[in-house]
């Protein structure tokens, strides 16, 4: 199920670059910032195993809302980590949703961006 929403976003990010002719590049802040997720992950998760002092969840949540998410969901997977922590797993589906919904409207023609 998790892995399904990296294939809806790229469905969406694909029908963007259709429809309404987004740059490719428009999407490339995603890979860095997955990247950068997914290290801050692994580095909680060796932290909480050391018992040692561990990245906020706040910080985990803000990374994935501004764009790390795909990455957060690899980390959440592959690493076992946060994964079956219900109240962070609600907020985090929630910075999901509202991520995706900003990429909607900000590559959208309704957008003020697009109208620059």
């Amino acid at each position: 199920m998790p892995y399904l929403s990296i294939l809806l976003f790229g469905a969406v990010f694909a029908g963007a670059v259709l429809a309404w002719h987004v740059p490719l590049w428009a999407g490339a802040l995603y890979l860095p910032a997955s990247v950068v997720c997914f290290v801050v992950y692994a580095r909680d998760k060796a932290a909480a195993r050391a018992a040692q002092r561990r990245t906020p969840e706040r910080t985990l949540l803000l990374l994935g809302l501004l764009c790390g998410w795909p990455g957060a969901v690899l980390a959440q997977q592959w690493l076992r980590h946060k994964s079956s922590k219900r109240p962070f797993q609600m907020a985090f589906w929630a910075t999901v949703l509202c991520n995706m919904a900003a990429f909607v409207y900000l590559v959208s023609p309704l957008s003020f961006v697009r109208m620059l």
